[in-house]
């Protein structure tokens, strides 16, 4: 095994824990705890999101079956996603369902519940909602438009570019796109935050998976992809905060 297979090995390791100084991480420096959304202005376009009290037609998977069922679906059959059902989606795979002062209870755990990921929809098929790309604001159950697409054929050549061909995601009705913003965790990890960041990641793709069961849906979970194409299509600027999985979502 070369120097190189093992400098990525330890990345899957927690030797940095032992050797790091956490009484120098920015937390514990005192430095201002940044937020866990990403802020937009009163002026951005919302889109409000059905609760849990409206939902129509979401099918009460017992924990079994969603589990039998789940497997990675990567042929889709055009129908469109209801908004209800991008709403549950959304909550189930990153919604809040308590608010203690400035913590968070959610549907998906974080190491030291710092949630260092924002979610974005990139929107192809999806009932009420115009194709472009938006992003979930968790704290309010809302989706903040981005940008609108009025060229589908365009918009959908860009996302097959993003991601290298695999155009099963392009015939998808909407793809999940998580990008890290990696300061949320290390304010408190330091240079050991990196690995649990890739490991939330999976927890929010692994409660999409179980969600899409619910609806008669599907979903494919993706890390192959161009990082700067994805990157600029998504409008993250590659360094502070930049694309880490995908997963594209339609009806089966």
């Amino acid at each position: 095994m070369n120097d190189e297979m093992k400098k990525y090995r330890r990345f899957l390791k927690d030797h940095l824990r032992l050797e790091m100084d956490f009484s120098k991480t920015d937390q514990n420096m005192g430095v201002q705890i940044p937020p866990l959304e990403k802020p937009f202005s009163n002026d951005d376009k919302r889109i409000s999101l059905t609760g849990s009290d409206v939902w129509s037609g979401i099918d009460d998977t017992g924990v079994i079956n969603a589990i039998k069922r789940r497997k990675s679906r990567r042929k889709y059959s055009g129908k469109k996603i209801k908004i209800d059902e991008l709403s549950f989606l959304l909550w189930a795979s990153s919604g809040i369902r308590k608010r203690l002062g400035s913590i968070t209870l959610r549907n998906v755990p974080s190491a030291g519940n710092r949630h260092a990921i924002e979610t974005y929809i990139l929107v192809l098929n999806i009932d009420s909602l115009e194709p472009g790309i938006y992003r979930y604001l968790p704290f309010e159950h809302e989706l903040l438009v981005e940008s609108l697409s009025n060229d589908i054929a365009g918009f959908t050549e860009k996302i097959n570019e993003a991601t290298l061909g695999q155009s099963f995601i392009g015939r998808a009705t909407a793809i999940f796109v998580w990008a890290a913003i990696p300061y949320r965790m290390e304010w408190r990890y330091g240079i050991a935050s990196h690995k649990v960041i890739a490991i939330d990641a999976g927890h929010i793709c692994q409660n999409l998976y179980l969600a899409c069961e619910a609806i008669g849906a599907g979903t494919c979970a993706v890390a192959a992809y161009d990082q700067k194409l994805m990157d600029d299509l998504v409008g993250v600027d590659g360094e502070e905060e930049f694309t880490i999985y995908m997963a594209p979502v339609g009806k089966i």
